[in-house]
């Protein structure tokens, strides 16, 4: 399927990479994506399989990333300074890149959507519900968390001798998809055919290493949602993985528990990724989240 181009997107007027799948008519399904991953990240088999539960889905790449506008010319991210307090080598916040995400919407024409984001993309999803709540059918956060401290945290020990991601394609490919093997599944097949083959697309369509960093420092520069979260009225479904290593499954609790009558669902062997296996039963629970909110919507 050949790329899309939303240009003059949001109050950023940034240019915005999608794809869109199934009947246009079917209830549209926005997926947003984590910190440094691309839309491909969202495989095309997943989406077939939300497609085929009678849904139409959206996936698209946030600023910074794959073929979306970068901010090449913004200060160099200093993470040191941000967890001290100063924020002043913070491009934008999580409350951006949720613009960014209506705007999208703006440009495609549609008043309102299911979100369902991961890891980074599940905070964007939040904070799409949180702002722009008529925008919002639906929430489904996975393998994500609400920003208060000493939840949802990282195992970095399990990453610290990873390095950093090599200039060289070969290279880079090789480092990513040991990188995706550090945090996959353990439950289940690491398919390891597959992530090569979506390394070489991550790395050809774009990968920027600093565009990674300015959205983690985002999520940094935008705190704690949780107060926010409790202010929620949108049917809610949080999805994380138990063996989660790079956002323990304390932030999907924490979530669910911050979200008024969320429902939440914990997957034994899940970490931070999508195993194949789990395709049927993922896209049938958001399908069935979608479809469930719609009826009550009509």
């Amino acid at each position: 399927m050949r790329d899309l181009t939303a240009r003059n997107v949001g109050p950023a007027g940034i240019e915005i990479a999608y794809e869109r799948f199934g009947d246009p008519g079917a209830p549209p399904v926005l997926l947003v994506t984590g910190a440094g991953a691309q839309m491909i990240n969202w495989p095309e088999g997943f989406c077939q399989a939300l497609v085929e539960r009678g849904v139409q889905v959206i996936r698209f790449d946030n600023r910074d990333a794959g073929r979306s506008t970068h901010f090449h010319d913004a200060p160099v991210p200093d993470f040191q300074a941000a967890l001290a307090g100063d924020l002043s080598t913070a491009s934008y916040t999580l409350a951006d890149l949720a613009a960014d995400s209506v705007g999208l919407l703006d440009a495609l024409g549609l008043t309102g959507v299911h979100v369902v984001g991961s890891s980074m993309g599940g905070m964007i999803a939040q904070m799409i519900a949180i702002e722009h709540p008529e925008r919002v059918r639906s929430l489904t956060s996975m393998m994500s968390t609400t920003g208060e401290p000493g939840v949802g945290e990282a195992d970095f020990s399990v990453f610290a001798e990873l390095g950093a991601p090599p200039q060289d394609r070969e290279a880079f490919v090789v480092w990513q998809v040991r990188a995706l093997r550090l945090s996959a599944s353990p439950g289940f097949v690491f398919d390891a055919p597959a992530a090569t083959e979506r390394a070489g697309r991550v790395f050809d369509r774009g990968y920027d290493v600093l565009g990674l960093q300015r959205q983690g420092l985002a999520v940094v520069a935008t705190g704690d949602r949780t107060e926010r979260l409790h202010a929620l009225r949108v049917p809610t479904l949080v999805v994380h993985g138990a063996a989660d290593l790079v956002c323990d499954v304390s932030g999907g609790r924490a979530t669910a528990a911050a979200v008024p009558n969320a429902e939440l669902v914990i997957l034994e062997g899940m970490g931070h990724n999508l195993p194949h296996e789990l395709w049927p039963e993922l896209a049938s629970r958001i399908a069935a989240h979608v479809h469930h909110a719609e009826s009550v919507t009509a």
